[in-house]
């Protein structure tokens, strides 16, 4: 039966936000930026951009797994966190803010645990540091060893592993090692790192009734950190069993998630999920250490027992193994002062925390207002016209990219997309300087993002800003074909990057990536003859698009459903792609032969 749990809470909507203040209050090496509650940033109180000579990590995601991330900030480990709601990515604002607030000539590198929404967030957040001129570098970890190899694109989960990434990116960082290297050195440590956990009860969000998903005499093997289902269900056993169980996963030859065998140093990582007492995590580490020493043949260095990354109040715990060198133990044991690495709590608190302000952005006309020029010279012209044939086409397709979605999918993508295109025409009318193409590629990405849900606006903003950098390379605004190709290429690879889907994974990509390819192929050999090209390279992308009803789904919402259903209808999104990408080629060619 299930009830209304205890929570020593005030409203339910305010815990992140009260969490951070008490943190900041309890640690004088902690701060947070001005702009809270709205953006939820933690920092080192003795870091700014302007004097930071470091590589400055940063790391964050939905709250709800305390001390992670904020609790690791610290001199030796994490520059700054980002904190969303519980259970709910940052928004893009948060994580940018972070990295202007402590990002300094250096460079930033971004750790990121291997959740699509985390991914797209902090992957847009870094394609506009970017463009702000930043250097940025980010690292995708996915330590979970409980599921079988992946299928598509979506990969392993991350989890508690990645605590000892930020720390030895950490310490790789306050050893005044370069961007590149920091972040050679994490990723090399994501690589080495697995980890599973086992659950005794579910989470309870604040607010919210307790589950009765897990009966009593139940255990669940191989759990997310957000309350999801785990890969099985047991009866209880006793801790050595568990024990077991949970090291024979991540060390199994056949699935090999961790480079580790037989007569190698390993690090051991116990970690509460929130509702554990510290006595039974101790068990946990009592009993685990000598079944590696002895039945794995490994030799233990390091062990760290104690609650790191949490799921609210579950009571359970999760296990990582880390494969150790003399590099890594000395990123391990270097000093930090990160509040939960454990160390000791030093330094007065001041009497006051008086909030950082939040850095303005580095683009050179952040302090200006668009707004669309009085008159257009001949690219904003036909840039113009290009605009309003792709949103007018995106329009007309509303009806059938909902029928398409409504089989493989949630039925929304063309009322999604109506809302984006809708959008772009009202903000060409006002804002948009149509007469700089890359400014204008900018606003486009804001204004999609800013009226479509999910994860559509993100993928398109990500997509634009990935072509407003390429653009901004040039010192005219007056672009090339050539730019314009390099451009749409650039884009390709930003959603690839982030998102993780390519050709044939039956997205939006099966459109633009033919279209891309006949686009460079026909640069080459059309000379100068570019519009021919660019309508040449549209009819690759309708053709692309329609050879989605032939995909098996990789990515979104699709690759759930059936075969025999996607077979029936080509991939919404790709279609919607195809349809702008014509439409504006069409309307470009109209309006140079009319000039």
């Amino acid at each position: 039966m299930a009830f209304q749990a205890k929570k020593l809470i005030n409203d339910p909507n305010d815990v992140v936000t009260e969490y951070i203040e008490g943190l900041v209050e309890t640690y004088p090496g902690l701060q947070y930026l001005d702009g809270f509650p709205e953006i939820k940033v933690v920092l080192r109180a003795d870091v700014s951009s302007s004097t930071y000579d470091k590589v400055a990590v940063i790391s964050g995601g939905g709250s709800g797994h305390e001390p992670y991330a904020a609790g690791f900030v610290g001199e030796g480990m994490l520059t700054a966190a980002i904190c969303g709601d519980v259970f709910t990515s940052p928004p893009v604002d948060s994580i940018l803010a972070g990295i202007r607030a402590v990002t300094g000539p250096m460079g930033c590198l971004l750790i990121v645990m291997n959740y699509t929404g985390d991914r797209f967030n902090f992957g847009l957040a870094a394609e506009q540091a970017k463009s702000e001129g930043y250097k940025i570098e980010m690292v995708i970890v996915g330590d979970d060893c409980a599921l079988p190899p992946r299928r598509g694109i979506v990969g392993r989960r991350g989890l508690a592993g990645t605590i000892l990434v930020h720390k030895v990116a950490g310490a790789a960082a306050a050893g005044g090692l370069s961007l590149a290297d920091v972040a050679a050195e994490a990723k090399r440590a994501s690589e080495m790192v697995g980890t599973m956990g086992v659950a005794l009860s579910v989470c309870t969000l604040p607010g919210q009734v307790t589950s009765d998903r897990l009966g009593p005499g139940k255990i669940e093997l191989g759990l997310g950190i957000h309350g999801e289902p785990g890969a099985a269900v047991a009866d209880l056993q006793p801790v050595d069993v568990v024990v077991t169980h949970v090291l024979n996963q991540i060390l199994s030859s056949e699935t090999q998630y961790v480079p580790i065998t037989r007569g190698c140093r390993v690090v051991l990582m116990i970690n509460g999920l929130g509702g554990t007492p510290i006595m039974e995590l101790m068990i946990a580490s009592g009993k685990a250490v000598p079944k590696l020493q002895l039945e794995h043949g490994l030799a233990v260095d390091r062990v760290y027992t104690g609650s790191f990354m949490t799921s609210l109040d579950m009571a359970g715990f999760s296990m990582s193994i880390m494969k150790a060198d003399k590099k890594i133990l000395q990123h391990l044991d270097a000093p930090t002062k990160a509040p939960y690495w454990p160390v000791g709590v030093d330094g007065d608190r001041p009497p006051a925390k008086i909030p950082v302000p939040i850095p303005p952005s580095r683009l050179t006309k952040s302090d200006e207002v668009l707004s669309r020029p009085q008159e257009l010279n001949r690219q904003g012209f036909i840039l113009e016209a290009a605009i309003e044939a792709a949103a007018n086409a995106v329009i007309s397709l509303r009806d059938n990219l909902n029928g398409w979605d409504s089989k493989v999918g949630d039925g929304d993508c063309g009322s999604t997309m109506f809302r984006g295109a809708t959008a772009i025409l009202e903000d060409m009318k006002k804002y948009y300087p149509l007469n700089d193409a890359a400014e204008t590629v900018n606003e486009i990405g804001s204004s999609m993002r800013k009226v479509m849900g999910g994860t559509s606006g993100i993928i398109y903003d990500i997509f634009c800003k990935a072509a407003y950098t390429k653009l901004k390379e040039s010192s005219s605004s007056l672009m090339t074909a050539k730019q314009w190709a390099d451009a749409l290429e650039a884009s390709i690879a930003a959603v690839s990057k982030y998102g993780g889907a390519s050709a044939g994974y039956r997205t939006l990509l099966d459109a633009l990536i033919p279209a891309s390819k006949v686009l460079q192929e026909q640069r080459l050999n059309a000379g100068d003859d570019s519009i021919t090209a660019f309508v040449l390279s549209s009819e690759a992308a309708q053709n692309g698009a329609e050879s989605t009803i032939h995909m098996q789904a990789q990515a979104g919402r699709s690759s759930y459903v059936p075969v025999e259903i996607l077979a029936s209808v080509p991939d919404p999104g790709a279609m919607a792609a195809a349809a702008w990408y014509r439409a504006a080629a069409l309307a470009v060619k109209q309006k140079l032969q009319a000039s």
